[in-house]
């Protein structure tokens, strides 16, 4: 499969660059891949297409201030240092802007209560940062970091919070899971009533999930690793409702990539902590995953790859083509698509 059978032709005025008023008004198509019909509704409308028995598997993840601006230590030159991903200790995995300046033993400081050393270059053109400081470092990052937008996301985000999903717990992410950036704790809350299970795992958003394809085989793209945990409470109830026959609906391409790293060839599920690089394109069978909800996401990218391999390439492809003639809005504060 070549790069150019996951394009398609997006007018940019259609990239979504600050949240809807309400996260559950946006709007939501709807896809059925037993007939190939294409639905509009509105997210709130989701409990239409739910039932008792049925989960929803969310992404419990928390975006960090991942992206620091300091100075180099000998030229007081500005730097970007971008957090991917905590190794051990202090150590991070991160992406330096500009690189070439980054040298293993650079130092960079970000004021007087933190810094950091290049200790490594990485395979991803990243680096290995040893960050030295005193006091908490939560509070510290608090202070000194910067939420991080997409690329494509130009203006200024008001509430922060509007890039954080409702129910995000868990500090480590350099993105959202903006599929879920949709639900509010009464529209939960509903679903709960109506005997929809809720359950949580986590992947840490890194450069695995928005690293650019730039292979023109998909296939010898090869994804950046990612964390994610699934504790033992929480399988134990996504094999349950499986074996009573609920559906599984993962909400956001992470919830998938984390379900289908852990999940066994029989669709059972362990609990499970690791890195994942799994990538899922055309041709991947599915263990648990039965239907998901997703934001519309950039063309040629892995995400839109995923979908494909979820609900078939030509049928994604005449999904994403409706959404530009409707005038969906796309990408992380735009709207949403259900697939069952």
């Amino acid at each position: 499969m070549l790069l150019t059978d996951f394009d398609y032709d997006l007018p940019e005025n259609l990239i979504a660059q600050t949240p809807g008023p309400q996260r559950d008004h946006s709007r939501l198509m709807v896809l059925n891949r037993n007939d190939e019909t294409i639905k509009h509704q509105h997210f709130f409308e989701l409990k239409k297409y739910l039932k008792a028995g049925d989960t929803l598997v969310f992404n419990n993840t928390r975006v960090i201030p991942a992206r620091l601006i300091g100075r180099r230590e000998k030229t007081g030159g500005k730097v970007e240092v971008f957090l991917l991903r905590r190794l051990e200790g202090d150590a991070w995995e991160v992406l330096v802007k500009p690189g070439k300046k980054a040298l293993v033993g650079s130092l960079i400081n970000f004021g007087t209560e933190l810094s950091c050393e290049i200790k490594e270059n990485t395979d991803f053109g990243g680096r290995i940062a040893e960050f030295s400081y005193e006091g908490i470092w939560e509070e510290i990052l608090d202070r000194l970091g910067q939420t991080p937008l997409p690329p494509y996301i130009h203006e200024k985000l008001e509430d922060k919070e509007r890039y954080q999903t409702v129910y995000a717990r868990e500090n480590g992410s350099a993105a959202a899971p903006t599929a879920g950036l949709h639900f509010t704790e009464d529209l939960l809350a509903e679903l709960r009533d109506m005997g929809v299970n809720l359950e949580f795992v986590t992947l840490h958003v890194g450069l695995g999930t928005f690293r650019p394809v730039n292979e023109n085989n998909i296939e010898d793209h090869v994804m950046h690793k990612e964390y994610f945990h699934i504790d033992s409470q929480t399988a134990a109830r996504i094999n349950d409702a499986r074996a009573r026959g609920g559906r599984i609906i993962a909400v956001g391409t992470t919830s998938i990539r984390t379900l289908e790293s852990a999940a066994a060839d029989d669709g059972t599920l362990p609990a499970k902590s690791g890195e994942t690089g799994i990538f899922i394109y055309p041709g991947y069978k599915f263990k648990i995953v039965d239907g998901m909800i997703t934001n519309f996401h950039l063309p040629k990218s892995t995400l839109i790859m995923l979908i494909s391999a979820f609900a078939g390439r030509e049928y994604v492809l005449r999904a994403y083509n409706t959404a530009v003639q409707e005038k969906y809005r796309f990408f992380s504060f735009g709207d949403a698509m259900l697939i069952l």
